[in-house]
């Protein structure tokens, strides 16, 4: 799979030929339509008949087309009263017109094999600057257009008037501001199309950035994994070039992976290996009798770097805390929410279901001294059925659901018939776009009801 950059360069387009899979780079010209607001029509093409033919009824020999007509010479470009006479059959006022008029005549190079962009101005301010726009995907995928810090699908748009490219040509704005007005632009057409791509604002796709990750985890330096030189790793470049998401949003998945770059490469930590690392801080601090708010990083790596690499403690201490300098030392303040949530999440993971009372019982037992386990860390990682008996809770991680979101209301309903917004929230919060809310995705894909004074959502389609 390549990624494919639009870039600075001169006026140019894409040819239809290009697609996701590969490399073409893309001039920054703008198209403009003819006309003001609306695209201009080609002339419609007149054929003269074969010698001997009667006028009005030739036809061109089977298995041959005529050929585009030639650039007429400069002898024969339209003149004024060709002009006003042809106003005048269109029964047009000169008067509510502009002065100049464009007179339009195909190149000898004009192709339609040309595709064209349509960009919000933030995005062409962006080519102007000299910046990339790049396109991604892979030949089974839909492909997005990517800046530095958002993400676009690209969808054909059809329309029924031909658009013609022409370079150089002014608008009605741009005439309006010369002093001395035009009277007849001679121009010639330089490809034309009958579509052009749109951008619609779209989510990230980043579900394919932690299965890429998973295939290869870290476990540790010590591990038949690193000595096996056959296991995937991926660079930053790697990850740029089969993610549909930009830089930005890549990089911010990582963060929310808690992913590190080991040796150039992007690791995510085996889950025992990271609590592993959590584990030797944390009983450090109770030894050291330290507070969690506040502990000192270069006292951990001299006590712990005999244990595991100090890039790894360091790393742990900044997945699970806030770090800060206070009189020239670093120090970390450890997060109990992050805490107590990746404890439950170790204590659920060999577990198909938990009894609530038990599970909230050792859980509490499990964490450091002084933190304190509530049921609100859980959202989107662990869901109670309150409807059994016992009450009982189990393992249901948000980034575990599909993408899309009617797949993911599928799932979701298929989990459970009947949701409150509190329980479903946490798992389609991800699926709200910039203006949108959690009410308007369930006004959308489910139907509310009342079941003992409380509102619930089932959904909206049948359930197989």
């Amino acid at each position: 799979m390549r990624a494919k950059r639009v870039c600075q360069g001169p006026p140019a387009a894409v040819p239809t030929s290009a697609r996701a899979g590969s490399p073409r780079e893309v001039g920054r010209g703008e198209p403009r339509r003819v006309g003001a607001g609306r695209a201009a029509q080609s002339p419609r093409p007149r054929f003269r008949p074969r010698p001997g033919t009667p006028a009005g009824r030739g036809r061109a020999p089977a298995g041959r087309f005529p050929a585009p007509f030639p650039a007429p010479p400069a002898a024969m470009e339209r003149t004024r009263a060709q002009v006003d006479a042809t106003l005048q059959t269109a029964k047009l006022d000169a008067a509510e017109l502009l002065p100049a008029a464009h007179c339009l005549r195909f190149g000898p190079a004009a192709a339609g094999d040309v595709c064209l962009l349509e960009l919000e101005p933030a995005l062409c301010g962006r080519l102007r600057a000299g910046r990339s726009l790049v396109i991604r995907g892979d030949k089974d995928e839909q492909a997005v257009l990517c800046s530095e810090d958002k993400t676009y699908d690209l969808k054909v748009a059809d329309t029924s008037n031909l658009l013609l490219i022409i370079p150089g040509c002014k608008i009605p704005e741009q005439l309006t501001m010369e002093e001395t007005p035009c009277d007849i632009i001679h121009t010639e057409i330089f490809g034309f199309s009958n579509n052009y791509w749109e951008l619609r604002r779209c989510r990230p796709k980043l579900k394919k950035l932690k299965k890429l990750l998973m295939e290869n985890t870290y476990e540790g330096p010590d591990s038949e994994k690193e000595k096996d030189s056959s296991h995937l790793k991926y660079t930053t470049e790697d990850l740029l070039d089969q993610i549909q998401a930009s830089e930005e949003e890549i990089m911010t998945q990582l963060q929310a992976l808690n992913a590190c770059e080991i040796g150039g490469y992007w690791r995510i930590l085996e889950f025992d290996y990271e609590m592993k690392l959590l584990n030797h801080i944390t009983q450090l601090v109770d030894s050291e009798s330290w507070s969690f708010s506040k502990v000192p990083l270069n006292t951990c790596l001299q006590e712990l770097g005999p244990l595991e690499p100090e890039e790894m403690i360091e790393h742990c201490l900044k997945c699970y805390g806030k770090k800060y300098t206070e009189e020239g030392e670093v120090y970390f303040e450890l997060s109990a929410d992050k805490v107590c949530r990746a404890t439950a999440q170790m204590l659920l993971q060999n577990a198909v279901k938990f009894n609530l009372a038990e599970f909230q019982e050792v859980w509490q037992q499990s964490v450091p001294e002084g933190m304190a386990t509530r049921l609100d860390q859980l959202k989107g990682l662990a869901l109670v059925d309150r409807q059994s008996r016992p009450e009982i809770i189990f393992l249901l991680k948000s980034e575990d659901l599909p993408e899309g979101d009617q797949e993911r209301f599928n799932g979701l309903f298929s989990l459970r018939e009947k949701w409150t917004e509190e329980d479903i929230a946490p798992y389609i919060q991800d699926l709200c776009g910039e203006k949108q809310t959690i009410g308007a995705l369930l006004t959308k894909y489910a139907r509310s009801s009342m079941q003992n004074g409380v509102k619930v959502y089932n959904s909206r389609r049948p359930i197989s």
